[in-house]
């Protein structure tokens, strides 16, 4: 299979020995976006939109790990001026409480922006918009591609969320015997691993039971934490 710019990554992650190639491509991707974010905070055309969209609580945890906490000050002070603008015009809308039961659901407009702002991410979008993207090119790949179904076949499985996704753009992307064959195929790989991992886990349970402890741990050492990737899409690149 001749490799493209664009099936890199895919390639790439699903030859990584890892419980989920979708949670190895997710990672990468956040990794690059948090690291253009930083570098690019001072392109007018960036920070109009973050100081539009702001960040979410788990990647603004991320920003302030970097060396550039002034850069992170800088994008703050921009969206927190851009939330106060928009806000601070409104006039309360009083909303009547009915007599009986709950005041349904108006739509107001401080409400709908304040969920919006506090709902949106500029880094989840920056991640998000790609992903879809390579949920569709594995589907392309394995359409087109023999030597990419064998990998796919051969994977260590996926984690909850990202088999769903994956199944999900298996539905809208693929039709007739290929969607089918693809929708089994991508089944049996997720729930073949899940049992693994939870035979892996039900020993390492056992070894806390004392007529176990003498016993070899196999392959269940590090079983709490594959079955994290595989229930939680808690993924750490292993360390080489």
């Amino acid at each position: 299979m001749k490799e493209k710019l664009y099936t890199i990554p895919i390639n790439d992650a699903f030859r990584e020995d890892c419980e989920c190639p979708l949670c190895a491509m997710h990672r990468q991707l956040e990794e690059d976006a948090l690291r253009l974010t930083m570098a690019g905070y001072m392109v007018d055309d960036q920070r109009m939109e973050s100081n539009q969209t702001g960040f979410c609580e788990k990647h603004i945890k991320m920003l302030l790990t970097r060396q550039d906490k002034l850069g992170v000050a800088l994008m703050l002070n921009t969206h927190m001026e851009t939330v106060i603008n928009h806000l601070e015009g409104h006039k309360p809308e009083p909303v009547k409480k009915p007599l009986f039961g709950k005041i349904k659901d108006s739509g107001n407009a401080v409400t709908d922006y304040t969920e919006q702002v506090s709902g949106s991410c500029f880094v989840c979008n920056k991640i998000d918009a790609i992903f879809k993207q390579y949920l569709k090119t594995i589907c392309y790949l394995y359409k087109k591609e023999s030597d990419f179904r064998n990998t796919l076949v051969s994977a260590k499985g996926f984690c909850t969320k990202h088999y769903g996704m994956l199944y999900q753009a298996g539905i809208e992307q693929l039709g007739g015997n290929v969607q089918e064959n693809f929708l089994t195929d991508i089944t049996k790989v997720y729930i073949e691993n899940m049992k693994r991992v939870k035979e892996d886990l039900d020993w390492y349970i056992q070894k806390y039971d004392y007529r176990f402890k003498d016993e070899p741990w196999k392959n269940a050492k590090d079983a709490v934490e594959r079955s994290l990737i595989k229930l939680n899409s808690i993924y750490e690149k292993k360390e080489k």
